[in-house]
């Protein structure tokens, strides 16, 4: 576990559609890092059908997969920051607002606090929903945030709650070099 804390992880969280994909992609850019994709959307996108309870053990799994992986890559570089679309916080959150319970197996691991990152960039849900392939509902977007900000108060997580809608994202985007 020591390889985990070598690296300063940011993760961004937050409903879908809000921007964290875009924003993860430009700031591993802007400072020359490793960034880890959401595995979900990978998922729904190769399954091609609803996702059940039953997905859940996978999508975590394969996220932890990416992010072991990207550990690993960071270790071999030298990297010092990493950032993520997204961690099993989120994955967690989603099992619990849609299937009622995460894997057993996630909640424990969830509750160690050994998978936090060092920090949380919880984007709020003022971006608008554009759905598609794999994003075909807007869900109660503002339940799902207010999921997330009570679990990562429960779970001690250090974050920062970010708004401001796609002025944000394009700042991000249009910042630096």
């Amino acid at each position: 576990m020591e390889a985990l804390h070598a690296l300063y992880r940011i993760c961004l969280i937050g409903p879908e559609c809000t921007g964290k994909t875009t924003i993860a992609a430009r700031l591993a850019d802007r400072n020359g890092t490793i960034w880890v994709p959401e595995y979900a959307r990978e998922y729904a996108a190769r399954v091609a059908r609803p996702l059940t309870a039953e997905d859940a053990d996978p999508i975590a799994r394969g996220q932890l997969a990416l992010e072991d992986r990207a550990i690993a890559e960071a270790q071999r570089t030298g990297a010092r920051l990493l950032i993520l679309d997204t961690d099993l916080v989120s994955t967690y959150v989603y099992a619990r607002h849609y299937y009622g319970a995460a894997p057993d197996w996630l909640e424990a691991l969830i509750a160690t606090r050994t998978r936090l990152a060092d920090h949380y960039l919880l984007l709020d849900p003022d971006t608008p929903f554009s759905p598609d392939s794999v994003r075909d509902a807007t869900a109660d977007r503002h339940a799902i945030h207010a999921a997330m900000a009570l679990t990562l108060d429960t779970l001690g997580a250090h974050y920062t709650r970010v708004g401001g809608g796609w002025a944000v994202v394009g700042a991000v985007e249009g910042a630096g070099g």
